[in-house]
């Protein structure tokens, strides 16, 4: 099962609700196209500033590895490893663009795909739209405090209780 956050783009001048179909599902996990295909998937995703940035850091790497005069063994393995480290936080960055962008977060949904993730987040959606629609999407769930008796979670006693 994979975990996908829902991420809703900003409202248009013209627009009052979002456009559920410019929602963005970002699947948390390891992007292997990311790993292989390192700037085309950057340059898919629009991620401009990610781009810049390791653009910056391959080259400030490459620099020092050459005033350290380092073997190709070790740049490989240098490049590897930053191939390996931007497959793990690819869902991070691209979730960070769309945040820069004014994209709001409104779920988190678990599913074996992404057309799994879409039905259940939007059977969730409609349900909580038709049922409060004066709520927004993004409020969180209000809390309650249990003050019985009979709420202990694990093994812990409840305070001031004797044994």
């Amino acid at each position: 099962m994979s975990v996908y956050t829902v991420h809703e783009p900003p409202l248009g001048r013209r627009e009052s609700d979002g456009d559920p179909a410019r929602f963005a599902f970002v699947r948390d996990g390891f992007y292997w196209s990311a790993f292989f295909f390192s700037v085309l998937w950057m340059l898919w995703h629009r991620l401009w500033l990610v781009l810049i940035g390791f653009v910056v850091l391959m080259a400030a790497v490459a620099v020092a590895l050459g005033v350290l005069g380092a073997s190709a063994w070790a740049s490989a393995t240098v490049g590897l490893l930053l191939a390996i480290l931007l497959g793990i936080e690819a869902s991070t960055l691209r979730r960070w663009t769309l945040m820069r962008r004014g994209w709001s977060q409104v779920g988190v949904v678990v599913a074996d795909d992404r057309d799994l993730a879409e039905r259940r987040f939007f059977d969730v959606w409609a349900a909580g739209a038709a049922s409060s629609p004066a709520l927004p999407m993004s409020s969180p769930p209000s809390l309650r405090m249990m003050n019985t008796r009979d709420d202990v979670i694990g093994l812990f006693p409840q305070p001031g209780a004797r044994p």
